[in-house]
């Protein structure tokens, strides 16, 4: 467990991205209100970073969609279902993905399963972020909640770094916030299976997507080191 100091961080080419993946879990808010995420979107994909994004709910990801495609055309909004990207049980069919990313396109995703049924089944979007992040080998996983990372429960300090063993651990705290736990979690199981790093920051700063790309820091509590355990839902 490493707290926040006044130590500058090295900075971070974006060349050294080119051809990974990004994924971003957003929360509730909306894009308008993000100020620099179209923007920071358009800077990855300029570096042939590959930025999926999943949303908390499908009536969110439709948003990001309109709001995007307002700007750039490059929006692909997805459910579970489409090209059983999402099955309910079993791994994550990463296909439709790699075909949009390749072409410059970016995956909204909407957090429901394909069920055996043909209906769709509503998943947790944190579950979603973490499976797709090792299925597509991610660089990073990005995880937006409002608290900005995980506080130290003692000193109430801002942690740098966490393993995804002291992440689990400090998740198992009811006195922290429920969807702040389930990012923890979800940060933690993307890292075991092979995520480079996750990342819990608050989403509504500027420029928090790319932020390691344009100064010496990173933003919020990142989890690293990794123990591959595959990838399902």
């Amino acid at each position: 467990m490493r707290r926040c100091s006044s130590k500058s961080l090295p900075v971070t080419e974006a060349a050294a991205f080119a051809g990974k993946t990004f994924v971003l879990r957003i929360d509730r808010t909306p894009l308008d209100e993000r100020g620099t995420l179209a923007e920071d979107l358009s800077f990855l994909l300029e570096r042939k970073i590959k930025p999926i994004v999943v949303a908390p709910s499908a009536e969110i990801a439709r948003g990001y969609v309109r709001a995007l495609n307002r700007r750039s055309n490059l929006a692909v909004g997805l459910s579970g279902a489409d090209a059983a990207l999402l099955p309910a049980a079993g791994r994550v069919q990463t296909g439709i993905l790699a075909t949009l990313t390749a072409a410059g396109y970016i995956p909204v995703i909407e957090p429901t399963a394909l069920g055996i049924g043909g209906d769709d089944v509503e998943l947790a979007a944190d579950e979603v972020a973490a499976a797709i992040a090792g299925a597509t080998e991610a660089a990073r996983a990005l995880f937006f909640h409002e608290s900005g990372g995980v506080l130290d429960p003692l000193t109430l300090d801002l942690i740098a770094e966490l393993t995804p063993a002291e992440a689990l651990a400090l998740a198992e705290r009811d006195d922290l916030d429920a969807r702040l736990r389930a990012a923890m979690r979800a940060a933690a199981h993307g890292v075991r299976a092979g995520v480079s790093a996750a990342q819990i920051l608050d989403g509504r700063i500027a420029h928090a997507t790319i932020i390691e790309f344009i100064t010496t820091h990173h933003l919020g509590t990142q989890v690293t080191g990794s123990v591959f355990t595959g990838t399902t839902l």
